[in-house]
């Protein structure tokens, strides 16, 4: 087979290493599971074995898989989740990849693609070193932890999505719109994004979104708001009541009645809309 066994010339962390290492962690601690590894796709179909976790060789990292091969490249083919309980001798998979199975000395494994926008970005596997069935628990912490990668890179493309809008000279107001609602969705999702350094970096794009006025003028007067007033303000601006406000936020509504209240008196305002009118001046809002 064209490519078994060859491998990325140096560990191929890229920017959602650290968010998938942290899910593999997180499947390994959950579930008990031994072995827990993946990796994202480097090309339309081939998929490169970077993160590890509980592994006791070398042998799996930087394996590059291609699709429709092995147990891996079967789930990207298929994209479904795939799963063999004696990986040396099953007859629903190809082989190729059976130096390091055996190395690593893998018995039971499961591949779960990683999906984003119909399109297959990775694979997550789990593995025993005994020929038994994971069973549902842990199959269903595998597909758990797919979607959490899958949440990190839909983040990044949103991000990178947001940048090129708020880039293009003279957008329109529908597209200024879609700007604004769209980072009202980030902030919000910022809070659950377990890299550090991709939750900074989400927020830091927000406040270029926000600084971005839409005339190209700058803010007129300075504001300090903090993350949750801005957060509570964000969703004001949509149209959100106090009980929307505070689902989607994780917040009771008397605490969002509170930060909008503070956010309304360092503005110097004295409706919800003023608020909102005032935030955009003062680039707190896009």
């Amino acid at each position: 087979m064209s490519g078994a066994g060859r491998r990325h010339p140096g560990r191929a962390s890229g920017a959602h290493a650290a968010e998938m290492r942290a899910a593999l962690l997180r499947l390994r601690r959950v579930t008990g599971v031994p072995v827990a590894f993946g990796g994202l796709l480097t090309g339309p179909a081939e998929l490169c074995i970077a993160e590890l976790s509980g592994a006791s060789t070398r042998a799996l990292e930087g394996l590059l898989v291609s699709s429709g091969i092995g147990l891996g490249g079967k789930s990207i083919a298929l994209r479904r989740p795939c799963a063999v309980t004696e990986y040396l001798s099953s007859r629903h998979i190809s082989h190729e990849y059976d130096a390091a199975v055996t190395a690593e000395g893998l018995r039971s494994v499961i591949a779960v693609p990683v999906i984003v926008r119909r399109r297959v970005r990775g694979v997550l596997y789990a593995a025993l070193r005994t020929p038994q069935s994971l069973g549902d628990r842990a199959a269903g912490a595998v597909l758990d932890a797919a979607r959490e990668v899958e949440q990190s890179l839909a983040v990044r493309d949103e991000v990178r999505r947001l940048l090129e809008v708020a880039r293009e000279p003279g957008a329109g107001a529908g597209a200024w719109e879609e700007v604004r609602e769209a980072h009202g969705e980030l902030r919000a999702l910022a809070p659950r994004i377990v890299d550090p350094e991709l939750r900074a970096e989400l927020l830091a794009v927000c406040g270029r979104l926000a600084g971005t006025c839409r005339d190209g003028e700058p803010a007129g007067y300075d504001v300090v708001l903090t993350p949750r007033e801005t957060d509570v303000l964000v969703c004001v601006a949509s149209g959100a009541t106090n009980a929307a406000a505070g689902e989607k936020l994780g917040l009771r509504p008397e605490t969002v009645k509170g930060y909008l209240r503070s956010a309304m008196r360092k503005l110097g305002s004295h409706t919800r809309l003023e608020a909102v009118v005032a935030a955009r001046r003062a680039g707190l809002l896009p």
